[in-house]
């Protein structure tokens, strides 16, 4: 029973890195193929120069046997500690690498040494270099590919005006920056992928707890509400609880996950406002998707969430709540009115002036660290009268992405 490839493992059993640089990998072992494939042919055409033939074929043997093991090692997606294997893989291909340079002074002489490649070529060797620039980025290639031209130079004698001439240290090197760079690449854009379909996983999971819990525990809470406004009596107390527990509930709802990323990705605005709508709050949005960064969006939603809370909690039992977005394409403008009791002149000042901060930080201050303005429109209503209206507009501009 064969073992599945990279391609045939599941997401979920891959590490970050792994599913990453999987296809560098893969290229890697093909590129030991075609450079094992040239390694014999050159060695067939140089033998008959070398004084220790027999030797030649003996170290061309353990660079074929290496190649296979190598590969096969490389290949091991299902190894419990698979970073650790490569790295020994790693530390062996520069081992043999080495060895088998060396070795070129036993099996020819100075004059051919002096003017052809070692016994294993140049082709074969960067292989060492170009997995050591998957494994540890480029750094660790360019000082691969340094490390082994230096080799190269050394055995073949070629430290006068020769070396300038040789493009050994010039390939390995940007090979190994070239590869390691990719890596690099590669592994970012797998972390921003994976990053993309969690906080995708995560909406989607807030939206359907917003449902059923609108569907379920908010319009119970709001029907305990009413029924205990309407009864009386001791009944007050416990419709005042469940007003209380609802706005809370509304408020979480709202806020759930604002925090868990702060990055630049864009969402759309309008779920986290109609996730309010309930009989009594009627949210009305724009047809297009209404995009902002994330933490302007967490901030906006938190804002409205409290200031329908107070709607909840001040305007009377029978209050109906409006919540209005428009788009300009410069500026944001939210507005949130109801058509409950209003508020007393002054009252806001007076709650500021005995410690009760809730609306200066929750509503205005939020809207003010985006840039932003937040204006209270009230009238006491006498229980005919215009009820309070919040007026917040938020530049685009404004904030952190």
């Amino acid at each position: 029973m064969t073992r599945p490839g990279p391609t045939e493992v599941g997401a979920a059993e891959l590490s970050a890195d792994d599913a990453a640089t999987a296809p560098l990998w893969r290229a890697v072992q093909a590129l030991r193929l075609v450079t094992l494939l040239y390694a014999v042919g050159q060695q067939i055409a140089s033998v008959q120069y070398y004084q220790n033939q027999q030797l030649s074929w003996v170290l061309i043997a353990v660079m074929a046997m290496w190649s296979g093991a190598s590969a096969f090692m490389l290949s091991q997606w299902h190894f419990p500690d698979v970073a650790r294997l490569r790295s020994w893989v790693v530390i062996g291909d520069h081992v043999v690498v080495i060895a088998l340079i060396a070795s070129t002074r036993l099996v020819a002489d100075y004059g051919w040494y002096h003017g052809h490649q070692t016994l294993p070529t140049t082709l074969w060797v960067a292989n060492a270099v170009v997995s050591a620039a998957i494994l540890r980025g480029p750094l660790a290639g360019v000082l691969s590919g340094l490390l082994i031209a230096a080799l190269i130079v050394t055995v073949r004698e070629q430290w006068g005006q020769d070396v300038w001439a040789d493009a050994t240290a010039p390939v390995l090197v940007s090979i190994g920056l070239a590869l390691g760079l990719a890596a690099n690449t590669a592994r970012r854009a797998q972390g921003q992928l994976e990053r993309a379909v969690r906080l995708t996983a995560a909406a989607e999971e807030r939206e359907r707890l917003a449902r059923e819990v609108h569907d379920g525990v908010l319009q119970v809470l709001s029907y305990i509400k009413r029924r205990g406004n309407e009864i009386g009596g001791p009944t007050e107390e416990l419709a005042l609880r469940a007003a209380e527990q609802e706005v809370a509930l509304r408020v979480l709802i709202s806020e759930q996950g604002r925090h868990r990323d702060t990055g630049g990705a864009d969402v759309d605005l309008r779920p986290l406002l109609t996730v309010h709508a309930t009989p009594s709050v009627f949210v009305s949005t724009p047809g297009e998707p209404v995009r902002v960064g994330r933490w302007m969006a967490g901030e906006i939603a938190a804002a409205v969430a409290n200031a329908l809370s107070n709607v909840a909690l001040h305007a009377g039992p029978d209050a109906k709540a409006y919540v209005l977005l428009e788009d300009t394409g410069d500026e944001l403008i939210i507005s949130v009115r109801d058509d409950g009791v209003g508020i007393a002149p002054g009252r806001l000042e007076e709650a500021e002036a005995e410690g009760r901060m809730g609306v200066s930080r929750s509503i205005i201050g939020r809207i003010e660290t985006l840039g932003g303005t937040a204006v209270l429109l009230t009238e006491e209503a006498g229980g005919v009268g215009f009820g309070t209206e919040w007026e917040l507009r938020v530049p685009r501009s404004g904030g952190v992405a």
